[in-house]
């Protein structure tokens, strides 16, 4: 085993360990990827500001995310197919959220089920709508999530067509993988996974049983083009609402003007998001957009940043650019990949450390303080 000592330690086990084509799936963006690079890139561009001679100690990195007590302010964001990453993938990453206290996002397109999670979990979980056009099934998600316990509703709002990408088509995935001569050679390389995917969940979870045509990822845009809704609307967003009733918040916001109008429809958190680079190639990085939709919307609802987060630092220039908490995406997946639950664990400590050890760095004491002050631009 290598010493671990950062996310990128993570990222290059998981890509030893994990099938080529759910590595890939994982670890990638629509067309050219330039806006998933520019997500990590433009926050590496971001300087912290070094103070010296300040009294640091008896720092905190605690802090709450709409009405939740979080030992740092960073959930686990929905990620796609993580039972494919890891078996049983989303059960484990639930279970060392909880442990490290800090919210959970169990997708619409996850492997194990809301029930899978809920059966091992003791405290509330959030979960993530996609809109279907077949309305009756969202309402039947919405319903199955309360009676899981689910604390959150996110809904992400930038996926009712599905961004291409290329890595997808070229490794011709599926879920659970075709045994084509190419993947029969990758998966002999990884015994392990292949002997823990015998006894894990192989199909979507919240899904199976209740939509037609799941037959297989390498059908996904097709699928998504039948099952996902391009109508969606602001008007969509304030019917999920009543039919949820509880707290909701939107996923997938870049632009001031859209954060405007989900704040005005009482949307209790606004998660800057351009879905890692998968959606829309050439729309801005992430940290890029914040700034403007905490002017625009942060007294309104609280404001959570979303994409390219790979330490503690990140986490840190993205609070004090007005961000309330940060949802954390690929970074879990690596973490899982390379070592199931305790490598969410052990990733979950490594951003916490990062970010005490900043913060002390910077001069500050209580992460719940961050401002641009800290910062140089």
């Amino acid at each position: 085993m290598p010493v671990i000592t950062c996310v990128e330690d993570l990222r290059l086990l998981a890509k030893k360990r994990v099938p080529k084509a759910f590595y890939d799936y994982a670890d990638s963006g629509s067309y050219t990827e330039s806006t998933y690079r520019s997500n990590s890139s433009a926050l590496a561009d971001i300087k912290l500001r070094q103070r010296v001679a300040i009294n640091v100690d008896q720092r905190s990195t605690r802090s709450s995310l709409i009405g939740h007590d979080v030992s740092m302010p960073v959930a686990i964001a929905p990620t796609g197919l993580t039972g494919m990453q890891w078996a049983n993938g989303e059960m484990l990453g639930a279970m060392a959220a909880e442990q490290f206290g800090i919210p959970f996002t169990l997708s619409t397109m996850s492997i194990c089920s809301l029930e899978d999670v809920a059966s091992i979990t003791t405290k509330p979980f959030w979960f993530q709508l996609y809109v279907m056009r077949d309305r009756g099934f969202v309402r039947e998600l919405i319903q199955r999530a309360k009676a899981c316990g689910c604390s959150a509703l996110v809904l992400t709002l930038d996926l009712q067509i599905l961004g291409q990408r290329h890595k997808d088509l070229k490794n011709g995935m599926s879920v659970p993988p075709r045994l084509t001569l190419a993947n029969l050679l990758d998966l002999a390389t990884k015994p392990g996974w292949a002997l823990r995917a015998l006894g894990g969940r192989k199909t979507f979870g919240n899904l199976a049983g209740h939509v037609k045509g799941m037959d297989g990822i390498t059908t996904l845009s097709q699928w998504t083009a039948s099952q996902f809704d391009p109508t969606l609307n602001w008007d969509d967003v304030a019917w999920i609402q009543r039919e949820w009733g509880g707290k909701l918040i939107l996923k997938g916001i870049m632009d001031a003007e859209d954060a405007r109008i989900g704040a005005s429809l009482g949307a209790d958190a606004i998660v800057v998001s351009n879905h890692g680079g998968r959606q829309l190639d050439g729309a801005p990085a992430s940290i890029d957009a914040l700034p403007a939709i905490v002017e625009a919307a942060g007294h309104l609802s609280e404001i959570w940043f979303d994409g390219g987060i790979r330490s503690g630092q990140d986490i840190l220039k993205a609070c004090a650019l007005g961000a309330k908490g940060c949802m954390i995406g690929r970074a879990f997946l690596y973490a899982l990949g390379a070592m199931g639950q305790p490598g969410v664990s052990l990733m979950l400590e490594i951003l916490r450390k990062e970010l005490d050890v900043s913060m002390a760095l910077t001069g500050l004491r209580d992460i719940r303080d961050a401002s641009p002050g800290i910062l140089i631009r």
